[in-house]
């Protein structure tokens, strides 16, 4: 039955309505691990051990506000335990996209070619 059928709306619990995410960067994070966790790269378990290591650690934010940073790092070291990239991979590639992020006109996309150290002659 479709909402266009008459019935009364039911309102959603408390913080249904705001969004799950603050920043896109943190949707796109949740889905990389979902999508490598499909893949087979590594179980929920290793997902939840890892993640739980980096929110546990000394210097975290009480109020959870760093969570996806936490998440980020989970990713990395997860990443580089199973050989998908090493830490200076991940690094590299990071500086890269800040590299183009910074030369990249307000307002347009970041695109990873953008970086000036990628440019070709």
């Amino acid at each position: 039955m479709s909402r266009h059928d008459g019935a009364p709306r039911t309102a959603l619990p408390p913080g249904l309505d705001e969004p799950v995410f603050s920043e896109p960067w943190q949707a796109e994070a949740f889905a990389l691990v979902v999508a490598l966790h499909e893949r087979g790269l590594f179980s929920w378990d290793e997902w939840a051990t890892a993640l739980s290591t980096e929110v546990k650690k000394p210097g975290v934010a009480l109020d959870g506000s760093d969570y996806y940073d936490c998440w980020l790092r989970a990713l990395e070291t997860l990443l580089a335990e199973k050989g998908a990239a090493a830490p200076t991979d991940v690094d590299r590639l990071a500086a890269a996209w800040q590299r183009a992020a910074h030369a990249t006109p307000h307002g347009k996309p970041i695109l990873l070619e953008n970086d000036p150290r990628n440019l070709k002659p």
